[in-house]
């Protein structure tokens, strides 16, 4: 089931309302960016809580510093209007994913970035798994390079740069596995089609580092901290070797699309024991937990939609608690 609303120049209106000129710069040049923003339901609260919006909103914004946008928001503001589109849309008991777009509005040709007039849109959706095989994915070495930092900005999630992914993508799919890793011009791994890569090895995390042309994740900064800090496992960000990926004792991509999945397989040779490793395991529970708002001293990342005595009372007990940690 699809949304039923979504946020179109400056108002919230019915989808169908929400269209745009094929003349629309962003759409024949690809001179958009795009978030994506995932809210989960918790059961026990009856609430919806949408996971780390501002730091999301922050990275849509610079991504439009990139792009020479002059946008007429703050992060506050874009969650003021997210919490409005989700209480219009009512969703309720189950898990929603969030786009956020922002474009380059003018309905001109010539490919450029001054001189045009920018919007922002937004829609919400019903939205489960990313890839169906969450514990024990399939992947292989795509043939497609990371496009590089000097190409395309790699730390803005710019709609253009999107069409590598989709190459990555379905090369991958329609070869059998479930995903790809990416290796950037230098030849070390970069990242998925669209997901930060993690690999366990001896005990330590190991992962890609900014300069590798990744999207510096929301979830990989959210995974790094848990990872050192909550689950004692020791962390470093290096360049990976393609072969190093073959003698992991683990490994697993993230996102916030994707999630936390284990890779237990990739080009046919299993990664550790071929299962989901107690490392992975550990994190996803741990993820899970934290993002449906169950962790009371992680409750800041959380953001609540609808106002509730059970979520009035879950926020004083959370109060006590921090007040007791201090």
């Amino acid at each position: 089931m699809g949304p039923s609303y979504a946020y179109f120049q400056g108002k919230i209106v019915p989808i169908d309302e929400a269209k745009v000129s094929v003349r629309t710069h962003a759409l024949n040049y690809g001179t958009g960016a795009f978030g994506g923003v995932r809210a989960y339901w918790n059961d026990e609260e009856e609430n919806l809580f949408i996971f780390r919006p501002l730091d999301h909103f922050r990275r849509v914004l610079n991504s439009g510093k990139l792009l020479m946008m002059d946008l007429p928001y703050t992060p506050e503001s874009m969650l003021d209007i997210l919490l409005d589109l989700l209480r219009t849309e009512n969703y309720r008991g189950q898990d929603v994913y969030i786009r956020p777009l922002i474009y380059k509005s003018s309905e001109v040709i010539g490919v450029r970035l001054h001189d045009l007039e920018a919007d922002f849109t937004m829609f919400a959706q019903p939205f489960g798994s990313y890839i169906e095989n969450e514990e024990g994915s399939r992947a292989t070495f795509s043939s497609w390079r990371r496009i590089d930092d000097n190409s395309i900005p790699a730390r803005g999630k710019i709609t253009g740069a999107y069409a590598n992914s989709a190459f990555i993508k379905t090369d991958a799919m329609l070869s059998g596995f479930d995903e790809a890793l990416v290796l950037n011009q230098n030849g070390h791994i970069s990242e998925g089609s669209a997901e930060n890569f993690f690999l366990v090895r001896d005990g330590v995390a190991i992962t890609p580092p900014i300069y590798a042309n990744i999207l510096e994740g929301i979830t990989r900064r959210t995974v790094l901290h848990l990872l050192a800090e909550e689950m004692d496992v020791e962390v470093q960000v290096r360049e990976i070797d393609r072969t190093e990926v073959f003698i992991a004792d683990e490994a697993f991509f993230c996102g916030t699309g994707v999630q936390v999945v284990a890779i237990t397989e990739v080009d046919h040779r299993k990664i550790g024991t071929g299962s989901i490793g107690p490392v992975v395991r550990q994190l996803r529970d741990l993820y899970f937990d934290i993002v449906r708002g169950k962790v009371p001293r992680y409750r800041h990342w959380n953001v609540p939609v609808y106002e509730t005595e059970s979520h009035a009372a879950a926020q004083g007990k959370t109060g006590q608690q921090q007040g007791h940690a201090g």
